[in-house]
């Protein structure tokens, strides 16, 4: 698997989670964190995406989403551990950890591998 194919939805729902959270109970940390970590793993999305079009690999793309997904499990395990509420710390924390080993392997791994075959231009 790819990580762009995981990266973008990942920051899709941080996004949309942050403007959930503000627009439930007002809270521009929500929006602030959700969105900021959210357009920033869009972003490397996107990088990682246009690198694996020329059939290369973006390690700056890999290293900003591991770094955003170890950030948010580190953040939201520390709130989850505070508050023992499942949602939403709970959960992102879970989830973002589940990436920040993902994206570790794929960078243990060399990146993103492309498919035998496959022409190049």
């Amino acid at each position: 698997m790819y990580d762009f194919c995981f990266t973008i939805p990942y920051g899709l729902i941080l996004i949309g989670g942050g403007v959930y959270g503000f627009v439930k109970k007002g809270s521009t940390a929500s929006l602030a964190g959700g969105v900021g970590i959210g357009l920033l793993l869009l972003l490397a999305g996107w990088l990682s995406l246009q690198a694996f079009e020329k059939r290369k690999n973006s390690y700056f793309a890999l290293v900003l989403e591991t770094v955003c997904a170890a950030a948010l499990t580190v953040v939201m395990g520390l709130r989850y551990q505070k508050t023992s509420k499942i949602m939403p710390s709970g959960i992102v924390a879970g989830i973002s950890a589940l990436m920040t080993g993902f994206y570790l392997y794929k960078i243990a791994t060399g990146g993103n591998h492309f498919p035998a075959g496959a022409k190049s231009e």
